[in-house]
């Protein structure tokens, strides 16, 4: 069985928010930054 995961990421205008996205890439099928 294969877990669908989306991540939403806000944008808090800082390299933090871009970091924790490219940690989480990995884990998810969809990771977006808004």
């Amino acid at each position: 069985m294969t877990k669908n995961i989306s991540i939403i990421i806000i944008d808090n205008f800082d390299s933090f928010t871009f970091n924790l996205y490219h940690y989480l890439q990995p884990f998810a099928n969809k990771v977006e930054v808004v």
